[in-house]
């Protein structure tokens, strides 16, 4: 049977028999074979036993004869050539997404047309809230809400002649409702407890502002001039900051116990003894 990837077998009838007896006169084993040329137990016995369709495309049925022949010594040329060993054609690449030139235009066109409608649509809203000048007629004025009414047309001030009945229309008055922006004043002492500790805060004139064992977590917060004396009973425990830094409390300290003074500017200084 003759194909393009078919042996004829006719011609070739006898060659894997001519192997076997050669393999077998030079004392082989198919194991012996196959070691030596690195294939498999099953294509040698498809050699030798004529199995072409079981060893795929011509091209490699006679790459292998050959390598068996030449390890075994023989020729197999006659077998070879008497053979029709068709070359293996590759198959045919037919592409089937062929798009029509005026079918890419159309779709180019379509996604630059609705990438250009989402743009508007993203843009317009944005562009009108930046262009207040565009609601009105460009002769707006802004004035604060208190404006005080005018007097009616006609009135006539003492001393002065009156005025005419007709008036040219006035611009009208845009109020600003933006309240203005007030900052509270940033406290001058801060103390944050890490742990417990028992506390006295005493005011500048010496009346007593707090007196108490403050947990781990609390924090007091004081404004400059409010703040005369304080005393910390568990002074590892609490971090004082002063204008948004933190003090080192060692020279206020004895023991575990601090004791300092509060200028008016929220700095400390050490207790006079």
């Amino acid at each position: 049977m003759t194909g393009s990837n078919s042996i004829d077998t006719q011609h070739l009838q006898g060659c894997g028999a001519f192997l076997r007896d050669a393999r077998e006169k030079a004392g082989l084993s198919l194991q012996d074979v196959g070691s030596r040329l690195k294939m498999p137990l099953k294509v040698l016995q498809a050699l030798e036993g004529e199995q072409w369709s079981q060893l795929g495309a011509p091209v490699f049925v006679r790459g292998q004869l050959r390598s068996y022949a030449r390890l075994l010594k023989v020729d197999i040329d006659p077998f070879l050539a008497q053979a029709d060993l068709e070359t293996v054609r590759p198959a045919e690449l037919v592409s089937h997404s062929y798009t029509p030139r005026a079918q890419r235009i159309f779709e180019s066109a379509k996604r630059r047309a609705v990438y250009v409608v989402i743009t508007a649509v993203i843009a317009t809203p944005i562009w009108m809230a930046t262009r207040p000048h565009l609601a009105g007629n460009g002769n707006q004025t802004t004035a604060s809400l208190d404006v005080m009414p005018s007097k009616p047309a006609g009135t006539a001030t003492p001393g002065t002649a009156p005025a005419s009945t007709e008036r040219a229309p006035a611009a009208p008055y845009v109020a600003s409702l933006t309240p203005p922006i007030s900052r509270a004043p940033e406290a001058a002492l801060n103390l944050v407890f890490k742990g417990d500790s028992w506390v006295q805060i005493v005011a500048p004139d010496g009346s007593s502002v707090e007196q108490a064992l403050l947990k781990a977590g609390d924090q007091r917060s004081y404004q400059a001039g409010q703040v005369g004396r304080i005393v910390l009973g568990n002074a590892a425990a609490v971090e004082v900051q002063h204008a948004g830094s933190t003090v080192d409390l060692t020279p206020y300290r004895r023991a575990n116990v601090a004791r300092f003074t509060v200028s008016s500017d929220g700095s400390l200084v050490p207790v006079a003894d």
